[in-house]
């Protein structure tokens, strides 16, 4: 298994990308990793972290890629001018069979416009989507659209459905996953147009349909998959991380206050430890891009080591379960 990792698109430089690199071909024997970005400072940096491990030069190599797209490009600009750029470079090793997926942090509008260009749709995919896990009290939950299409039609959500279900169920373990319509309420008749119309359709879909969720469920761990337009997505995945972040600042300034909390964080910093990995987005790695004719991973920006280290084995794992294959047949079934 070969995965193009993006060096170059992280905010953190590739020193970051090659430690993930490193830890993903000495956890698994059987993946490699090509890394995307200028040559020579590449090879300088592998030198400098890994020194002359003999791992390093049989299953982590370089392809050169000058050029970067910044996270404040314009996605379609990028794909146009910028044809030696890591992201292009790492879909061309798809599209030629040098590489079985893409992995990168870098600009996810322009990752999604060079792995359509590249690579094109799956057959009967109007609109490719990212889907995410996010933490629930029991086992994580897929989020799909989180962001690449802030607009929708309700087939597009039935669509979005179809292919988060099929993922959950390969890389979940779930025999029926159990879907969900992110709404404003738990009956039928609640939401707006694109809610109301999607619910008839993925009621007839034949799917384990369990209807409308709300905001507050989505923790809960009741449901496996939940779908929404990429609006409401990419608000609920940037809420869910802030209040993460303000969750564990909020417990560190209490527990700094007095002597009393600083004692009884010793004794419970183990569980505190605990909870802070559940809900640590790198735990998770990327998020799939899902509908492309291909395999392709989007990370945060600041990705550390063990996020870009998860995403790959995302990338590799939704590789070896042939998730797209599973997609395509799932859908040709729904048009039957």
């Amino acid at each position: 298994m070969r995965i193009a990792l993006d060096a170059m698109g992280g905010d953190l430089g590739p020193e970051l990308p090659i430690r993930g690199a490193l830890a993903a071909i000495t956890d698994r024997d059987d993946l490699e990793v090509v890394l995307l970005g200028p040559r020579d400072l590449l090879e300088r940096q592998i030198a400098e972290i890994a020194g002359s491990d003999s791992r390093v030069s049989r299953r982590l190599g370089v392809e050169h890629a000058p050029e970067t797209v910044s996270m404040d490009e314009s996605p379609v600009e990028a794909v146009r001018k910028k044809k030696n750029s890591t992201i292009m470079v790492g879909f061309d090793l798809v599209r030629n069979g040098a590489a079985d997926a893409v992995v990168s942090a870098g600009n996810s509008g322009a990752t999604m416009a060079a792995a359509i260009r590249k690579l094109g749709r799956l057959p009967g995919i109007s609109r490719p989507g990212i889907t995410s896990f996010f933490p629930t009290l029991k086992k994580p939950v897929m989020i799909m659209d989180i962001g690449a299409n802030v607009d929708c039609r309700p087939k597009h959500l039935l669509q979005f459905a179809i292919m988060a279900s099929s993922c959950s169920r390969l890389l979940c373990h779930i025999d029926s996953p159990r879907v969900g319509l992110l709404s404003i309420g738990e009956e039928t008749g609640k939401g707006n147009a694109l809610v109301k119309e999607t619910h008839a359709l993925l009621s007839a879909s034949g799917m384990n349909f369990i209807g409308n969720v709300e905001g507050r469920d989505v923790y809960r761990g009741d449901v496996d998959v939940i779908v929404c337009d990429g609006f409401v997505g990419n608000i609920s995945l940037k809420i869910s991380e802030g209040l993460a972040e303000a969750a564990m600042q909020m417990l560190k300034t209490e527990i700094m206050k007095t002597l009393r909390a600083k004692i009884g964080y010793l004794l419970i910093r183990k569980a505190f430890r605990s909870f802070r990995k559940r809900v640590d987005y790198a735990e998770y790695g990327g998020a799939p891009l899902l509908g492309i004719n291909g395999t392709g991973i989007i990370c945060h920006g600041t990705s550390n080591a063990v996020a870009l280290r998860n995403a790959i084995y995302v990338a590799a794992d939704m590789v070896r379960h042939q998730v797209n294959e599973s997609i395509i047949r799932t859908l040709r079934e729904y048009a039957s």
